[in-house]
């Protein structure tokens, strides 16, 4: 369509001249004294036309001749540019290759291309980035060589040359090259140095996950549990892990923090750090109890902790796994001294409506022998012991067995139990 439409107007041009050109008589008279010069007014018009051309193309061919050599210039200075990039490419994919020294030396040529172009007054719109890069590739280079002290060179210039008050794409830039730094630092098993570089992160980029995972590691190598945990809490609400790798890592973080309590006092301050999620989880509920236990914390603190996961073991006893299920008994055996009457009764009422869980009959057995009931005792260990899945329960309610029938006075019984008690041990 734009074809046909300058089809057209060249035609009409082409006829306003022919019109023009064919109808006028006009005249133009030079006078040179003694003579007198008669030309066509369209003879002068193409004359005038014709010069105006020609003079045109001169200056344009004038100009040209004169622009050559800061043409030739900017093409050497282009070409020198490129050479640059090039380095820059061929550094890149040279340490991504495992040509670490190969890498460096590229790298620092295409400094050195850098300094040349600078010198030559081009400006370079990212040269603080490009040197920036070049230094860091040099850095990671000679991590990879194990050559700190070229490390450290190249790290200090690039951060020299991405200021935290500069640009925006320098700033990005320089938090690129901190996390780096940490990255280094966890490798080299120097996790004190990895968290004073996250630190000096921005807010905004101390918050990303990249960062976060370095924190994590860092600070569970530091022994930094309580940050290992609240960093591990932020990486699982930003999903950067799956919902169970999220819930194991904490729960993990969790114990540990539980085992660093030195006392029942610090135990129950830790316990009420957590959140109300992890104090839900039963490997951790149990895990505290058993250390609230071992630190000499009162039964009715231990027997609270546990009630919920009780609870759901009672409710529905298929819903907890029989390792922790056994831990559970366990621990609330260990925490059966000045049992309450509200406690038996919720151990015996859970043995009432479980009578195939020989758990429960244990537990309830342990509970009576607490109370110093010792028929009813003896009647639910005897129940238990005969069919309790777990050697260690087995063994002990033999045990028990064989001291209360030494209490009685039964001493072929004793010897019967504490013959099976040695067994379940063999198990």
């Amino acid at each position: 369509m734009r074809a046909a439409l300058w089809f057209l107007a060249l035609f009409g041009v082409a006829v306003a001249s022919a019109l023009f050109a064919g109808n006028n008589q006009g005249t133009v008279t030079l006078f040179w004294p003694p003579h007198r010069i008669d030309l066509s007014l369209n003879l002068v018009l193409l004359l005038l036309t014709l010069g105006f051309v020609t003079l045109y193309a001169a200056l344009r061919a004038l100009a040209t001749l004169l622009a050559l050599p800061r043409r030739a210039r900017r093409w050497r200075l282009h070409q020198k540019e490129r050479a640059m990039h090039g380095a820059m490419l061929d550094a890149v994919a040279l340490f991504m290759a495992g040509r670490f020294l190969r890498s460096r030396k590229t790298a620092m040529e295409a400094l050195s291309q850098e300094v040349t172009l600078a010198q030559a007054d081009a400006h370079v719109p990212h040269a603080h980035q490009l040197r920036a890069l070049a230094h860091l590739v040099s850095a990671e280079a000679s991590q990879a060589l194990q050559d700190q002290p070229q490390r450290d060179h190249h790290l200090q210039q690039a951060l020299l040359h991405a200021p935290d008050n500069g640009t925006q794409h320098e700033r990005e830039l320089r938090e690129g090259i901190q996390m780096r730094a940490a990255h280094w630092a966890l490798a080299n098993r120097e996790p004190q140095a990895a968290l004073d570089w996250l630190t000096s992160l921005p807010q905004g980029a101390a918050r990303r996950t990249l960062a976060l995972r370095l924190k994590l590691k860092a600070a569970r190598r530091a022994r930094h549990t309580q940050s290992a945990l609240d960093t591990a809490r932020l990486l699982s609400k930003h999903r950067a892990f799956s919902a169970e790798a999220g819930e194991s890592i904490v729960r993990g973080l969790a114990i540990e923090l539980i085992n660093d309590a030195h006392d029942p006092a610090q135990l129950q301050h830790t316990w009420q750090t957590l959140e109300a999620a992890e104090r839900a989880m039963p490997e951790l509920v149990i895990h505290a109890a058993q250390r609230l236990v071992a630190l000499g914390g009162t039964p009715a603190t231990v027997r609270q902790w546990l009630l919920p996961v009780w609870q759901k073991m009672v409710d529905a006893p298929s819903a907890l796994p029989e390792h922790h299920a056994t831990r559970l008994v366990r621990t609330l055996e260990s925490a059966l001294d000045a049992v309450d009457s509200n406690w038996l009764a919720r151990i015996e009422a859970a043995a009432q409506a479980n009578p195939r869980d020989t758990r429960l009959q244990y537990l309830a057995g342990m509970a009576c022998l607490k109370r110093q009931l010792w028929g009813k005792a003896q009647q639910l260990l005897t129940q238990a012991a005969q069919q309790l899945p777990d050697a260690s329960l087995r063994r002990s309610a033999w045990q028990h067995l064989a001291e209360l029938s030494e209490r009685r006075g039964d001493h072929t019984a004793a010897a019967q139990a504490w013959k099976s008690a040695a067994l379940a041990s063999a198990d």
